[in-house]
């Protein structure tokens, strides 16, 4: 887990690239420790690995100018938006440059009566849908942190609302993409489907930065619902709130968010958010339609909450209440750093497919209980997602080795199961060896000729996906 090592045999960035960048961009571009070290981390649990400097772009043109200097010099270049990634995908493990898309934050364009948005890579979530508030639209992909939608496209992300919207996948419609050698492509339209050529813009989805860097991103919105509720209930244990969630889904019930947290998630954010959920595991729900159609799906729910031992049943009508609920699950991997402190945390996550939920999370949570290493586990279980946080103390390599270990029995059970290695935080330098062994050696093959055919030189994000 060591990312600081920069890897060996790496073509240092010469002078000649260094005084070729700050003539292009003066002030936004920085070789300065503070900047460098601030881009260097994300929120893994990997050690730094700082660039060896930043440009700060601001629009398309920007970044094509970047990336073809870069090009020249066959030196690294790594995009970076919120700094939010779990795998270290943005670590510049084999060094290079840098390039804050954070300042690229313009919306575009709304287009109310297509139902779409253009945004700038560097536009986050919540500022996209504070622009739509009065539009009677809303974009859904809610991963928790306020990411960058060009981050959330490259790593093809979804989050709470997935189960019935959908990730990032189906909701990119079009990208702009500045390649490796500094030429812009544009992918995709503004049309719903299409079937003309090769899906281009879906190749650059979830490729973590190692084929172009998006700079524009066109997104569906989906109308804002008539009524919304949200519920929490709680259970005896883990296994009775997923088989509550299995049921709920094959029983067709359209619910909007359903998310489990265990005792250890409940425990942390009824500390830092000053809740008093009962502390037993709970399922977080929340309902959307008509006023009509949220009731019956709410009492339908309700129903199979009880039959599956569920209890305390409680409603959030208001918005603030609701706020403070989901407000609470999101602050869940920051509130369990707090019950550590000083700690770092090994995060994981699988997708299996629906009917192997309550068996993989049942062998999950019975082996991180008999390691005796602090941990929680939340999980999107409306579409077979779940996260597991092992809080480590980083000068205890044996507790770093533990949770490694107990990460590889997770993930290679959900292989097992039929399920992916990673449901939405990437592969990034975490989870390579496991996508070999999901993929299998012909598929890799296969992405590392896409990969060469775009980047021959391998300088977009090397060491991410695979070595």
């Amino acid at each position: 887990m060591n990312a600081g090592q920069k890897a060996t045999g790496i073509v240092p960035v010469p002078a000649e690239l260094v005084d070729a960048l700050r003539a292009r961009f003066g002030d936004d571009f920085s070789t300065a420790d503070a900047v460098r070290a601030q881009h260097g981390r994300d929120e893994s649990a990997f050690d730094p690995a700082p660039p060896d400097g930043v440009v700060f772009c601001t629009d398309t043109a920007e970044v094509a100018d970047a990336v073809a200097l870069c090009a020249a010099h066959a030196v690294p270049v790594i995009a970076f938006g919120a700094g939010s990634s779990l795998e270290g995908q943005l670590l510049a493990v084999h060094g290079g440059i840098t390039l804050d898309l954070s300042r690229m934050n313009r919306v575009l364009e709304i287009a109310a009566d297509d139902m779409l948005a253009t945004v700038q890579a560097g536009v986050t979530r919540l500022q996209l849908n504070d622009e739509l508030r009065h539009s009677g639209l809303f974009f859904p992909i809610d991963p928790g942190a306020d990411a960058t939608l060009g981050g959330m496209t490259a790593t093809r992300a979804s989050g709470t609302n997935a189960v019935r919207y959908g990730t990032m996948r189906e909701n990119v419609l079009a990208l702009t993409v500045v390649l490796a050698d500094g030429r812009v492509v544009r992918t995709g339209t503004r049309a719903r489907k299409s079937s003309a050529g090769y899906d281009l813009a879906r190749l650059f989805v979830g490729s973590e930065g190692t084929l172009g860097i998006v700079t524009e991103v066109t997104v569906r919105l989906h109308p804002q619902p008539a009524a919304v509720a949200a519920a929490v209930c709680s259970f005896p244990d883990v296994a009775q709130a997923v088989e509550c969630t299995i049921a709920i889904i094959q029983g067709a019930i359209p619910i909007a968010r359903c998310e489990l947290m265990d005792v250890h998630a409940v425990r942390a954010v009824n500390a830092h958010d000053h809740l008093g959920l009962p502390e037993q595991p709970l399922l977080l729900m929340e309902f959307h339609g008509s006023a009509a159609g949220v009731r019956e799906q709410a009492e339908a729910v309700q129903a199979l909450a009880s039959d599956h031992g569920g209890s305390d049943f409680a409603w959030a009508d208001t918005p603030e209440e609701r706020s403070r609920l989901w407000r609470a699950r999101h602050h869940a991997y920051l509130s369990a750093l707090q019950t550590r402190p000083g700690c770092r945390c090994v995060t994981t996550d699988t997708c299996v497919p629906i009917s192997r939920l309550a068996e993989s999370i049942s062998a999950t949570v019975a082996e991180a209980d008999a390691a005796g290493l602090p941990y929680f586990l939340v999980g999107h279980v409306g579409d077979g997602n779940f996260h597991v946080g092992y809080l480590i103390d980083p000068l205890q390599p044996d507790e770093r080795e533990l949770a490694e270990a107990l990460n590889a029995r997770l993930v290679r059970r959900a292989l097992a199961l039929g399920g992916t290695c990673t449901g939405e935080h990437g592969v990034g330098l975490h989870k390579q060896e496991f996508l070999r062994e999901e993929a299998g050696d012909d598929a890799i093959a296969l992405m590392r000729a896409l990969k060469h055919a775009l980047d021959p030189m391998r300088i977009l994000n090397p060491g991410k996906i695979f070595s």
